[in-house]
């Protein structure tokens, strides 16, 4: 899918989330990336062919 040069990473990649964005929606809180990804605000994704990615959110700790 991706026409960039260097290619986006693919979506079985680990560093799938680097690839460029190609439509976002802040308001509906989701974006599309050029390798068929949708990346969630609360860092789930859609992979392509249909797995879901659970969100990874890190938890601050009091100090």
């Amino acid at each position: 899918m991706c026409q960039h040069r260097p290619e986006c990473p693919s979506a079985d990649c680990e560093d799938r989330e680097a690839a460029v964005t190609v439509a976002c929606h802040p308001e509906q809180g989701w974006s599309l990336l050029c390798n068929g990804v949708v990346l969630f605000e609360d860092t789930g994704e859609l992979l392509p062919d249909g797995r879901v990615i659970a969100p990874r959110r890190t938890v601050a700790h009091a100090a």
